[in-house]
């Protein structure tokens, strides 16, 4: 199935990275390629989206950073979800879950 690319809604992407670095601790990059790769392609998160939520996430305590080596042996920061992030998560996800049954039970109403 041919699949189009996905535009966010507003305070999605926050919560798809936390949950990406619930499962290990990732560079910038690599954040990127695992939301595109478990999305079949449908998510692609550009540059000027993703750094920009790492570090406003970074600033609130979420995730802390941590200066390490790539795959390519290439200097890079890499981001790992911290208590309060993963406290975050279990809220954003629960919001997330409760708003999508109402989003479909209006969708669905005859």
């Amino acid at each position: 199935m041919d699949q189009k690319r996905l535009e966010l809604p507003q305070g999605t992407l926050d919560l798809l990275i936390l949950k990406t670095l619930a499962i290990q601790p990732l560079h910038g990059w690599a954040v990127s390629e695992r939301l595109q790769q478990v999305s079949t392609a449908a998510l692609q998160i550009g540059q000027g989206s993703l750094y920009p939520a790492l570090h406003r996430l970074e600033r609130r305590g979420w995730i802390k950073a941590t200066w390490g080596a790539s795959d390519n042996n290439r200097r890079a920061k890499f981001y790992e979800l911290t208590r309060t992030g993963r406290k975050q998560l279990e809220i954003d996800t629960e919001e997330w879950r409760r708003l999508t049954v109402v989003v479909g039970q209006v969708l669905d109403m005859a």
